[in-house]
């Protein structure tokens, strides 16, 4: 074991305590602290500082761009919503248009089309008309030959004697109403 003798001695020989507090210490000590001090304040003012201000730099030079490029991407799709909004309501004004030409041919067709028909059931219709007329025609010329045949068999079964074709045309004239003979 080593004899405590030579700390106790280096420490009575200091004064005790810290050194920190021993006056005859400062000047050294405020020494180390200046070129402390001025080795961190080079150091701080050459070589960290800079470095983290070209950082802080860089940085809002990026971010300045990414919100230009932003600004310029949103420019951009506002722009492209503006000319599909713009081209869809062309399109729906020519669809709108199409279908309008399209209802519009369809009912000139239709139109067409029921002209035609028209013309040719009137066409049909004065053509039957024109049947009926000759068929009535017809049967009324007839009419007139059978009524006198009737009235001739008539006239002989009831009197017996045959009565003459100009006597019962002369008779018919007479019973017709006026415009029918």
């Amino acid at each position: 074991m080593a004899d405590p003798t030579p700390v106790a001695d280096a420490a009575a020989s200091h004064g005790g305590g810290l050194p920190q507090f021993d006056l005859s210490q400062w000047p050294g000590q405020i020494v180390w602290l200046l070129m402390t001090f001025l080795f961190l304040y080079l150091m701080f003012s050459r070589v960290f500082v800079p470095n983290i201000g070209e950082t802080i730099s860089e940085r809002e030079d990026r971010i300045a761009g990414d919100i230009a490029k932003a600004r310029r991407l949103k420019d951009e799709a506002e722009a492209q919503a503006k000319a599909a909004a713009e081209e869809m309501h062309a399109a729906r004004d020519r669809a709108q248009k199409l279908a309008a030409d399209a209802k519009a041919e369809a009912k000139s067709n239709a139109a067409k089309q029921r002209a035609e028909e028209a013309g040719r059931l009137a066409k049909g219709f004065a053509d039957a008309e024109a049947r009926i007329a000759a068929a009535r025609d017809s049967a009324m010329q007839h009419v007139h030959s059978i009524a006198v045949e009737t009235a001739g068999a008539m006239i002989s079964k009831l009197t017996g004697a045959p009565a003459s074709a100009a006597e019962i045309d002369a008779a018919l004239s007479r019973a017709a109403p006026a415009g029918q003979a």
